[in-house]
């Protein structure tokens, strides 16, 4: 195929005989680069997201050489360009709070520099959704490569899945189960590579819908973050990354509304995390489609979980990519899946799982041996989340998913942290713990506080589950019988504002309610009385970020950053 270099994009850069094109090619030469580099080739932007704070991503330095090593066999011309890292371990409040300034970072950068497509280098939880978003908004040829899992954790004989096993081994220790020297081995065990959660965590899960929705090579939601083939998926991703410039390979060329139903349900077949329904509801959002929870619950009543993984399972990542990864998973569930949808790989879906193949029906089950039949996740709805709320049934105790029980009601994260261990607290095993101010406006940015500590008191008796209820998210590592994304959130005037000490709450995960057992009468005298906080602060991003930002319900995007981007080009003079 001949190809037309004047139909570049870069090329209204470096082009033209005139003198704002010769102040962009003279400096290039003042970077050392000559003629023969750039000239007539498309330049692939590798946005890297590297950072000595980000664990997840601590190899993007080598990737990013080996990226480039894939764009220039292709004949492209390959420029590096440094983009927020959002480190889920390091970041405060949490990365959500940023996820929409990298999505706005990610946007502008390829907008507004002489890029003809992008390889997108992401992996840790909120990276992923934000520069997906971000390469959709500005609607330039992009290809997205995940970070990968870490290795396998170790403690003793046990093997360690990142996040999940914290929780479980910090409630032995709080019940006097585990010694110092114990906790220390699992701290020194439990992550022992770069790479994203071994647990099919957000990280994997957001991977997961990038490769069903066709944003990846094939198999690269699980390749490992430290195996030789992550390196060769990284040479590849950047010569493909040099076709799709060519191609004029937009995301708006490929992505449909089914793009999205098959990324809902893959990530609903391998119960993955909570987190994915916010954004891909964001993503969609994005490219003008609408997404609804009352869809993603009529896929969840009719997707099996067919994929072994913890927290939701037994296995993990590794044992995820030894078994087939997401193409064999894929495979299994066809009748499920528009397969005629297109990938940045060049051809449908269809045609990229055609020759996947299971390995190990443990971890990726058969359709008739599910984890679970349905349902994995469900939708709840009720006087207490009238625009919906979510649960992850399958990383509940079974014993809760029908439970009525008073509330123990905190108002913020400092309260529940200073009292939730109080000896005195009124609590039981069949209490109702409830968080308040977690929200997206609340905490501020809807942290990752819905796996609320069970108390000590309780924990000392064996207690290790109760229901638990917010409007805060959870780690996608995390389980249990939590309820979260309770929408409207209590710090914009939710239901959730009105809960006393006491009052009868009641979930029914098989009808899918949430019930607040308090009468019509006693809800109105309680709302007369409720003192909204200020949750707007002063200055910058935080302003920006509280002014703009919608409800669990709708993404969690900045209001006037949804729908089809113009795609107005900068212009050049």
């Amino acid at each position: 195929m001949t190809h037309d270099p004047t139909s570049l994009r870069s090329h209204r850069w470096f082009g033209p005989d005139d003198v704002r094109s010769f102040g962009h090619r003279s400096r290039l030469k003042g970077m050392g680069f000559d003629d023969v580099d750039y000239q007539d080739r498309p330049v692939v932007a590798i946005l890297n997201t590297w950072s000595e704070l980000n664990t997840c991503h601590s190899h993007f330095r080598n990737r990013a050489d080996e990226v480039r090593r894939g764009i220039l066999q292709s004949g492209g011309f390959p420029v590096e360009v440094p983009v927020m890292s959002l480190g889920e371990m390091m970041m405060k409040p949490t990365t959500m709070l940023y996820r929409n300034l990298l999505a706005m970072e990610v946007e502008e950068v390829l907008r507004c520099h002489p890029i003809d497509s992008a390889v997108l280098m992401g992996g840790c939880d909120k990276t992923v959704p934000a520069m997906l978003m971000g390469a959709i908004s500005a609607d330039i040829p992009s290809i997205f490569l995940p970070a990968g899992p870490m290795l396998k954790g170790r403690f003793k004989n046990e093997t360690l899945g990142s996040g999940s096993d914290t929780w479980k081994y910090w409630d032995e220790r709080m019940a006097g189960n585990l010694c110092e020297h114990s906790w220390k081995c699992i701290e020194n065990g439990i992550a022992r590579s770069a790479g994203t959660c071994m647990t099919m965590g957000t990280a994997s899960t957001m991977a997961s819908v990038a490769e069903a929705m066709g944003f990846t090579l094939s198999g690269a939601a699980c390749t490992p973050a430290v195996f030789a083939d992550h390196s060769r998926l990284a040479v590849a991703t950047g010569r493909r990354a040099v076709e799709m410039a060519w191609d004029k390979f937009t995301p708006s060329s490929f992505l449909t509304p089914s793009s999205l139903d098959n990324a809902l349900t893959a990530a609903l077949a391998i119960g993955g995390s909570t987190n994915a329904i916010v954004h891909l509801i964001a993503i969609a959002g994005r490219l003008g489609f609408e997404l609804t929870l009352d869809r993603f619950d009529e896929l969840s009543r009719i997707t099996p979980v067919i994929g072994d993984i913890r927290p939701s399972g037994r296995y993990l990542m590794e044992d995820f990519y030894n078994a087939g990864g997401v193409p064999a998973l894929l495979s299994r569930l066809t009748d499920l899946l528009d397969t005629q949808c297109k990938t940045v790989s060049g051809v449908t879906l269809g045609e990229q799982i055609a020759n996947a193949e299971v390995i190990d029906d443990e971890v990726i089950r058969p359709r008739e041996n599910p984890v679970s039949p349905a349902g994995g996740t469900c939708l709840l709805r009720g006087n207490l989340a009238p625009q919906g709320c979510v649960i992850k049934s399958l990383a509940a105790d079974p014993k809760l998913l029908i439970h009525r029980g008073r509330a123990v009601v905190f108002d913020d994260y400092p309260a529940m942290k200073a009292g939730i261990h109080d000896p005195d607290l009124d609590v039981d095993a069949n209490s109702v713990l409830i968080l308040r101010g977690a929200g997206p406006l609340g905490a501020p940015g809807f942290p990752e506080w819905g796996m609320l500590p069970i108390p000590k008191k309780l924990l000392v008796q064996g207690v290790r589950d109760m229901v638990r209820l917010s409007d805060a998210r959870m780690s996608g590592t995390s389980y249990g019988t939590c309820v979260l994304h309770i929408s409207p959130e209590s710090s914009a005037g939710g239901p959730l504002a009105l809960v006393q000490n006491g009052d009868e709450i009641e979930i029914n995960i098989p009808e899918r309610t949430i019930h607040w057992h308090v009468d019509d009468a006693e809800i109105t005298r309680r709302r007369s009385e409720l003192k909204l906080p200020d949750v707007v602060p002063a200055r910058g991003y935080g302003r920006l970020y509280a002014k703009h930002v919608t409800q669990a319900d709708k993404g969690c995007d900045f209001d006037f950053l949804t729908g089809r981007s113009p795609g107005a080009e900068p212009g050049i003079y």
